[in-house]
């Protein structure tokens, strides 16, 4: 206890000494100021000198980060590449309109072109424009050339699911040679005398009453399901719900036929059949948008309301440079065709006084693109070997001779040629409401009037719905001189437009055109296989049709497709026997495109 009271007292008597502790703090501080300035503030100077080392051991890093960043970027350029892959919308213009997607009553550039989207034919054209399996893979042939069996691919179904068959063909010829029906196809006679048999499911038999070379290019038709429209009064046809919503058995099936009365032009979209017998299509979706103008189509694609436009005569380089333009030569052509009934036309001296005293490369210049010349009643290349006739070189003074010899004269100090009777040299010309077409006329009109002659021209709306353009222009032959587009096709048989007997107000011989010379080489020329021994009439045929003179060739009619680089369509480089062939290779088009590696 003592020991406590000791320690206890010792601790009561600690104290508070403040010079002590000054004296301890103030060495503290001491201490403290000496460390800062060894260890920190003498290391500042070498801090500033290292600065600049710091700075360049960055700039350093950063480069080489650069450059590996570079070498990634080289890398990818070298081994990816874009490519164009499946899937998208390809949104092509075309001119319309479209009232019906029946292919029996497609008479439109964008009717006919939904009909190749949508339905399949016995036989198509590839990419060389020769005749190729579609439908059909084998045909035989009697040697007397009367008899076609053809027979069908085992494979193909309808949009519906339901399988195509022999009995679809036959079910379509049937319409197609209907009264009732009334189908463009009736109206050629080429398949009155024509009957076709189903054999089988795959087998289908055409008898012909003449032997008749071209038959296989008249496969080309669409095929029409029976299943569906078996039970459709023929003079219906055209107003069924078919014509709006059709069941085919193409690379795309219908989706929608836009009928919006707000708008100008109508869409119809349609949806890669994935059951499609050539393969699924790239594309997922096709819309086919149908303008009524020119300009209007053009205005589309350069607004980007459409990606793809045929027939475009504008230059689209001048509207921009990511829309490019190509152009195809197409199995028509353009001509000036003469009324030979006509009282002033029936003279073939003053044909003869058109058909040299007309500069045609002045003619084919007004187009505003270039467009192969065309003189003969076959477009380019149909006729080979020696001896194709050629067209009398360009004349004036030839053509006065010939105008003075018909008896058409100037008289006194008249720019107008008349005959005896004091009667005026006058041409009335007429063409459809086209922009290229209406400036061949006042061209035409401008060169034969420095030869004398009063020209009348006029320029008529076939789409008008208070005339139609065949019945008040076409079948009563309302016109001197026709400026109009002949469809030719693949094969040179020309019958339906130069014939005699197609010189009827059903008929195609718009000029009507007589001659039996060249009616026989025209039937002559049908009716033989051997493509030697045809060539040779059809060259017959040309040099007797340039003798004449019923029509004046200006130009071979071409196709421009214009399309942006975001989508990318595959169509021939060569000759194109209709502008709805531009779909022999529809299935490969794409509109998407993503990154690939190469392959080595």
């Amino acid at each position: 206890m003592a020991d406590e009271k000791g320690s206890w007292k010792r601790f009561q008597r600690l104290g508070f000494d403040s010079k002590t502790f000054t004296k301890r703090a103030r060495k503290a501080e001491t201490n403290t100021t000496r460390h800062a300035h060894k260890f920190v503030l003498s290391k500042l100077d070498s801090l500033r000198s290292a600065k600049q080392h710091i700075i360049l051991w960055l700039l350093l890093i950063a480069v080489l980060m650069g450059a590996v960043a570079l070498q990634m970027f080289w890398y990818q350029q070298a081994y990816r590449t874009m490519a164009w892959k499946s899937g998208g919308t390809y949104a092509e213009a075309t001119i319309g309109p479209i009232n019906t997607l029946n292919p029996l009553y497609a008479t439109t550039p964008a009717e006919l072109a939904a009909s190749k989207l949508i339905f399949s034919s016995l036989y198509d054209y590839d990419d060389r424009g020769s005749l190729a399996d579609d439908l059909a893979v084998n045909m035989d042939i009697s040697k007397d050339g009367k008899t076609y069996v053809v027979t069908l691919r085992d494979d193909v179904d309808w949009s519906d699911g339901t399988r195509l068959t022999a009995q679809d063909v036959t079910f379509t010829i049937g319409l197609m040679k209907s009264p009732e029906a009334r189908s463009k196809m009736f109206y050629d006679n080429s398949w009155a005398s024509v009957a076709a048999e189903a054999l089988d499911e795959r087998t289908v038999k055409f008898t012909l009453a003449d032997s008749y070379a071209p038959f296989p290019h008249a496969l080309t038709f669409s095929v029409l399901p029976k299943h569906i429209l078996e039970d459709v009064p023929a003079g219906s046809l055209r107003q069924n719900a078919f014509s709006v919503s059709p069941v085919g058995s193409g690379p795309f099936s219908v989706r929608l036929l836009d009928p919006a009365p707000n708008r100008k032009y109508k869409i119809l979209n349609l949806s890669a059949a994935p059951s499609y017998y050539k393969g699924t299509p790239r594309l997922s979706r096709f819309a086919l948008h149908a303008y009524r103008t020119h300009d209007d189509m053009v205005r589309a694609l350069q607004i980007g309301e459409v990606n793809a436009a045929a027939g475009v005569t504008t230059d689209m380089s001048e509207v921009s440079s990511s829309i490019r333009t190509k152009q195809f030569p197409v199995g028509s052509g353009v001509y000036a065709l003469f009324n030979v009934q006509a009282p002033t036309l029936k003279n073939d001296k003053l044909r003869r006084a058109l058909q040299v005293g007309t500069d045609t490369d002045a003619v084919r210049s007004t187009i505003g693109y270039p467009v192969p010349a065309l003189h003969l009643p076959f477009v380019n290349g149909q006729l080979t070997g020696d001896g194709i006739p050629t067209k009398p070189a360009y004349d004036t003074q030839r053509a006065k001779k010939l105008l003075n010899e018909a008896g058409w004269k100037l008289r006194g100090d008249s720019k107008i040629r008349t005959n005896k009777g004091g009667d005026k040299l006058q041409l009335r010309v007429v063409t459809t409401q086209d922009a290229a077409y209406e400036d061949v006329m006042e061209e035409l009109a401008g060169q034969w009037r420095q030869l004398g002659i009063d020209v009348q021209t006029e320029a008529r709306d076939p789409s008008s719905p208070t005339q139609d353009f065949v019945q008040t222009t076409l079948q009563p032959r309302d016109f001197d001189v026709l400026i109009r587009e002949l469809g030719i096709g693949a094969d040179p048989d020309v019958f339906a437009y130069w014939h005699s007997s197609q010189a009827t107000t059903q008929g195609y011989n718009f000029a009507n055109y007589r001659n039996d010379i060249a009616d026989d080489a025209l039937v002559s020329a049908r009716g033989r296989s051997e493509s030697a021994l045809r060539n040779e009439k059809y060259k017959a045929f040309a040099q007797q049709w340039l003798k004449d003179a019923p029509a004046l060739g200006l130009y071979q009619s071409v196709m421009r497709y214009s399309y942006r680089a975001s989508v990318q369509p595959y169509i021939s480089e060569r000759s194109l026997p209709s502008e709805a062939d531009r779909y022999t290779d529809v299935i490969y088009w794409s509109a998407q495109q993503a990154p690939v590696y190469k392959t080595p």
